[in-house]
């Protein structure tokens, strides 16, 4: 309960919640448990502000493109009401996984114990005064 009162990163705090739900209108929920509201009524701008509540850290790179693309009013309609099209070579939406266990590490990292085969067009250290 702490957590929802003094801090952001772990969904959103209690204030934001109180306000989200005066305000907005509940429009979906992605895949991963986001859920996604509008405002009720549009700013002086003349557009509604939109809002995500993370399902757990508060990370952007959580966000799917479809609900990306409706957030920043790139498309007017949401995914619930008119979904992306998917193309048969999509991935599934993965977050953004670096500085994480599950990050990529490819053979030769640091994290993998940094060795790896040699090559055969590897560099070779000049050193000032040498011919070649």
């Amino acid at each position: 309960m702490l957590k929802r009162i003094f801090t952001w990163w772990n969904g959103a705090t209690l204030g934001a919640l109180f306000d989200i739900n005066r305000r907005g209108a509940f429009v979906g929920e992605d895949e991963q448990g986001n859920r996604y509201y509008e405002e009720r009524r549009p700013s002086l701008e003349g557009r509604k502000r939109r809002y995500v509540i993370y399902k757990g850290l508060a990370e952007g790179s959580c966000v799917p493109s479809d609900w990306h693309g409706w957030m920043h009013h790139t498309v007017d309609d949401p995914p619930t009401v008119s979904p992306l099209k998917r193309h048969s070579w999509e991935r599934p939406h993965q977050p953004n996984m670096t500085g994480t266990v599950r990050a990529y590490r490819p053979k030769g990292s640091l994290a993998r114990g940094g060795a790896r085969a040699a090559a055969t067009s590897d560099y070779q250290a000049w050193t000032p005064g040498e011919k070649e």
